[in-house]
């Protein structure tokens, strides 16, 4: 009763995912999770940059739908396989938004979806520097911002795979999204003084594009392994993200949220 009370005096407008007027850069948001994060950080009054790099027809509709729902939002290519994009990038959303207060690091991938005993070199370099090499380069030049800017949020998209390994097919895959959950902590402890707070949300089974390389009896195999016994939603993801990167989540720092369904 104490609590309730509490809450009452709070009000119920301090309760809600507040994220309105923040400037919110996600990376890989033509589709899936991506799309999904950026509507609906749109619609919660948040000022988005829509990073693509191939899936031009797909980014040019969440545009669409967010500016017809009357929110905010700007178009940003670049190919993360590519060095010299990660500095273009970061610098042409603060140029557009006049500063950066959420980084979503959310681009990712597999290459070479195949037999660990038949990986390539290049398919291994490629995986690493799309979900590795690019959200560290990438939150690198965010937080040089964000140290002189009062701090912000970095949310690293990574995966349960970080968790089981991955399969024989995807074991670089599950590693470096593993490293990517190790970048969450190291920047989470350099960002803590200045009040940039990073964290990890760790996705389970999502229905997304990604896994249509998959075949239809794998993927039924693999929803029989998760207790709610369904493949998750985008926005059951983006909702965490959402709740991190409003006032909610203004004491959570350096932490792994897993939205998998219990798997």
């Amino acid at each position: 009763m104490v609590l309730l009370r509490k809450i009452h005096r709070i009000g119920r407008s301090d309760l809600l995912l507040k994220v309105e007027g923040k400037r919110v850069l996600i990376t890989g948001a033509s589709t899936g999770i991506g799309a999904c994060t950026a509507e609906l950080f749109a619609s919660c009054g948040a000022n988005v940059g829509l990073h693509y790099n191939k899936s031009e027809i797909e980014v040019k509709n969440v545009l669409q739908r967010i500016e017809d729902s009357g929110g905010k939002a700007i178009i940003l290519k670049r190919d993360l396989l590519n060095t010299s994009s990660y500095s273009e990038l970061v610098d042409s959303f603060i140029e557009a938004f006049g500063g950066i207060d959420v980084l979503i690091n959310n681009a990712g991938g597999v290459y070479g979806f195949k037999h660990f005993l038949e990986l390539d070199e290049d398919s291994w370099d490629n995986t690493f520097t799309l979900n590795v090499k690019a959200p560290f380069f990438i939150s690198k030049e965010v937080f040089s911002f964000m140290k002189e800017h009062e701090g912000g949020k970095i949310i690293n998209i990574t995966s349960i795979s970080a968790k089981y390994g991955g399969s024989v097919n995807s074991m670089h895959y599950g590693a470096s999204k593993a490293a990517m959950d190790a970048l969450t902590i190291g920047f989470a402890k350099a960002g803590a003084k200045y009040n940039i707070l990073v964290n990890s949300v760790r996705a389970g089974f999502i229905d997304t594009p990604f896994h249509k390389k998959i075949g239809r009896e794998s993927i039924e195999e693999r929803v029989k392994l998760i207790p709610l016994n369904r493949a998750g939603k985008p926005i059951d993801v983006a909702r965490m993200v959402l709740f991190l990167a409003s006032d909610a989540g203004d004491y959570i720092t350096g932490e792994i949220f897993t939205v998998a369904g219990g798997d």
